[in-house]
């Protein structure tokens, strides 16, 4: 299949907690430098004809505004984690624009998440002005959202699974520490690999700096960014600057294109 042109906004590129952390005064934490600014990691995938976000964090109405995003036809989850679903309850305002459903496509671990997080959304009597979702259960099947081919890749965050996805040249991996052999064959000839890298320092649930840096050697990467970023990881410029040819920390607002 084709695959359109693909334009990819880095909407968000912290961890949970986002950096600057609340009650922190780290070095990272207090840096002027806007590229140690990370609000909840997410992602904005447009083509010519479709647009939608990989997972909505609880920063979602902000990441939609400071993004100038006026058109959204659907969002795609990686998994139930509080700090990729929370902000869902904003896609309402394209409902009232756009006058149709958002579409989410989530794993049947997330919808039943977003079911009961979000159970006003889904009750029989509806009070006016709530969300308006429908959603598309998706497993490890190949699928489309407009005119975007996505293949699914599981990766395992401790013992949750959680979705990465291709599209085209471009693959997208959050909160995970383990991939195994079937689904990181799915990755090899991407040219393009987000993955997530959440400190130096080890940890039991995300790829360390150093992990990451290797599976994206391993895969053979032209160009592989990091992302779900916390504040001990140390100063953007800092860390950039010790990174192997083709290895880059992401930022919040960077965008590809491809």
């Amino acid at each position: 299949m084709q695959t359109p042109r693909l334009k990819i906004t880095f909407l968000g590129t912290g961890t949970s907690s986002g950096v600057p952390m609340i009650g922190c005064s780290c070095k990272v934490c207090v840096s002027t430098n806007k590229k140690d600014n990370r609000l909840r990691s997410s992602i904005l995938v447009q083509s010519a004809t479709t647009s939608f976000v990989i997972d909505t964090t609880p920063d979602f109405r902000y990441q939609m505004l400071r993004a100038n995003v006026q058109q959204l036809d659907a969002v795609l989850f990686t998994h139930p984690h509080k700090d990729h679903i929370a902000g869902l309850d904003d896609v309402r305002a394209y409902n009232f624009f756009n006058h149709k459903p958002m579409e989410l496509y989530a794993n049947s671990l997330t919808e039943e998440a977003i079911k009961r997080e979000f159970a006003y959304a889904f009750s029989d009597k509806k009070y006016p002005g709530i969300p308006n979702l429908n959603i598309n259960t998706i497993d490890n099947n190949p699928f489309y959202i407009g005119d975007v081919f996505i293949q699914p890749i599981l990766v395992w965050h401790i013992k949750m699974p959680v979705l990465g996805f291709r599209m085209g040249d471009f693959t997208y991996i959050t909160d995970a520490n383990k991939i195994e052999a079937d689904e990181l064959k799915k990755i090899i000839g991407s040219k393009v690999l987000v993955l997530n890298a959440l400190r130096k320092e080890k940890h039991i649930s995300h790829f360390n700096l150093n992990e990451a840096v290797a599976l994206a050697q391993q895969l053979q990467i032209p160009k592989t960014y990091f992302t779900h970023l916390s504040h001990q990881m140390g100063l953007h410029a800092e860390v950039s600057a010790e990174l192997p040819e083709g290895i880059f920390l992401g930022w919040d607002g960077l965008e590809i294109e491809m």
